[in-house]
């Protein structure tokens, strides 16, 4: 008898009987084993053992021991011919099923070794056996959106900034010899400011440098500035809003008639918001002559709240970067300079937005407008230029869940639709997304569904984890069992661009991105620290 058979085959694993441990291999068997499958003359099946059990069986003497026998079940990855090419899936088991043994270490690296080339892109090994390299297809990788997935402290900023990190690193020094900056394009959107130490000589933009110019938002993103959807006179307002935007756009434009006559409500041509608001202030103070004395206008005394708003916006300090005096001196041109790396004054492959202090009630507005300015960038790019110049760029979106929820809240749309858009159709124009985030659950279905490569790590969230399991084919299920167990920097790598499902450990970031954990029992061990509390309320005034 052999030491290992199949004993059952299901749709999504296989269950093989081990009588004697030793004999299949001199190394320890465990959970998370690779399997062959010998099927048939041309190959075998790869797969890997999800979990075992043990049986106790008569022995074949009467009066014998009992017989340990292991039930090892095994979820089927692929097929490998016997000249090294696999291929994922496989169908099922030929009957009979000839012989299983232990994929030696030599074997599991020659599968993952038929990548190669220049779109073989490393960031990973293999957690059963780290000596083994795990790549991804480089171009199936970036060029199909990315999802991170894991709960606080499972390493997903570590394991994002070591990608960016051998991304802007990679080299082909035989092809065009020695060059400082390789043409990766990066913008992170940065919320709880951690990227800064990854990335020394990023581009790095702040409230306090960052310049998003008010009068390139589109429709719905004014009206999420500065209409509240639920007055009652909102519909006045948005009408108010839009002819006198649309007139000052008109009105500031230089350049022929012809041309100002195509401007619209939505068009990227600068407007003054103070003429804007005192627009708005005419009609709601509005009395139309009679002939008698005069009378109040439609419109008079209904824009009371909507001028409170508009009034509290501008004159915020916080919304500088958005509404102040150097949103109005800016040329389009800059702004998209600034977000691409190709500032003159300091080239870069990583642009890192630091949405640390934007106020929350702007944070989707901002990042919307960005999200759009690039991909409509992207668009007229790949519109004037040949197939074969390009300059893909990969948005990072840290945090996702907090500016593109499932909600369907209004203060929500205007990112959820920019990055939407890019998800269903970035890919045409060379850009795309990489979501991260604690939270998968709590992010628009439609931008996960359009994700094909997926790096999940720890989540201890039932409704997390459900969720992932549902984004993956049903015959991977078995595998996201592991999701609440993971180690720190571990993850399972799903997807287009890996040879086939893997558990492993990530390259650990160098530099590494910045925890913003406060250590409490090295603070509250320290003898007692005085505030300044003057400093912190002057900072906070402004």
């Amino acid at each position: 008898m052999s030491s290992a058979e199949v004993v059952a085959v299901y749709p999504n694993r296989i269950r093989i009987a081990v009588h004697d441990p030793a004999e299949l291999s001199k190394d320890p068997v465990e959970v998370g084993s690779y399997l062959k499958i010998f099927d048939s003359s041309h190959g075998s099946i790869i797969a890997i053992i999800e979990n075992y059990s043990i049986e106790l069986r008569p022995g074949k003497d009467a009066g014998a021991d009992r017989e340990k026998v292991y039930l090892i079940e095994a979820i089927p990855l692929g097929f490998i011919t016997n000249d090294g090419h696999f291929s994922r899936g496989g169908g099922g088991v030929a009957i009979p099923p000839k012989k299983v043994s232990v994929a030696v270490k030599d074997e599991v690296q020659e599968i993952y070794n038929t990548i190669g080339g220049d779109r073989r892109f490393h960031f990973a090994q293999l957690a059963q056996d780290t000596s083994v390299d795990v790549p991804v297809d480089g171009d199936k990788f970036f060029s199909r959106h990315i999802a991170v997935v894991g709960s606080t402290g499972s390493g997903k900023s570590h394991a994002m900034a070591r990608i960016i990190q051998n991304a802007t690193q990679m080299r082909d020094d035989d092809e065009y010899g020695e060059y400082h900056l390789n043409n990766a394009h990066i913008v992170i959107f940065d919320i709880h400011s951690e990227y800064r130490t990854a990335f020394p000589g990023a581009n790095h933009l702040a409230v306090d440098s960052l310049i998003l110019p008010y009068w390139l938002l589109n429709a719905e993103e004014l009206q999420d500035l500065f209409v509240e959807s639920n007055e009652e006179q909102s519909h006045n307002q948005v009408a108010t809003l839009k002819k006198s935007i649309t007139e000052g756009k008109k009105r500031g434009f230089v350049g022929s008639e012809e041309r100002r006559e195509t401007i619209h409500y939505e068009s990227p041509v600068f407007f003054e918001i103070d003429e804007v608001l005192a627009a708005i202030k005419a009609k709601n103070e509005e009395r139309i002559p009679t002939k008698t004395s005069d009378r109040a206008g439609p419109l008079f005394g209904k824009l009371d709240n909507f001028l409170t708003r508009l009034e509290n916006r501008v004159t915020d300090r916080r919304l500088d970067f958005l509404l102040g005096d150097r949103a109005k001196n800016v040329e389009l041109e800059d702004v998209l300079r600034q977000f691409t790396g190709y500032d003159p004054t300091s080239l870069a492959n990583v642009t890192v937005i630091d949405l640390s202090g934007v106020p929350f009630e702007v944070l989707s507005i901002t990042v919307s407008l960005v999200s759009r300015l690039l991909f409509d960038y992207s668009y007229y790019f790949k519109k004037l230029n040949s197939a074969s110049v390009d300059t893909p760029l990969l948005l990072v979106y840290e945090e996702a869940h907090k500016y593109v929820p499932k909600s369907g809240l209004a203060k929500f749309s205007s990112s959820r639709n920019a990055i939407e858009r890019i998800a269903k159709e970035g890919r045409k124009y060379g850009i795309t997304a990489a979501i991260v985030s604690q939270r998968p659950a709590e992010i628009s279905e439609t931008i996960f569904s359009q994700c094909s490569n997926f790096l999940a790590m720890r989540l201890t969230n039932p409704e997390d984890q459900n969720y992932v399991k549902r984004l993956i084919p049903d015959s991977l299920g078995p595998l996201t069992e592991s999701l609440p167990v993971l180690s720190s920097g571990e993850a399972l790598l799903l997807g287009d661009a890996v040879v086939m499902p893997s558990r492993v450990i990530m390259d650990q970031a160098v530099p590494a991105p910045s925890s913003n954990d406060v250590r409490y029992m090295r603070e509250w061990i320290r003898p007692w620290r005085d505030v300044n509390f003057a400093t912190v309320v002057d900072d906070w005034q402004k």
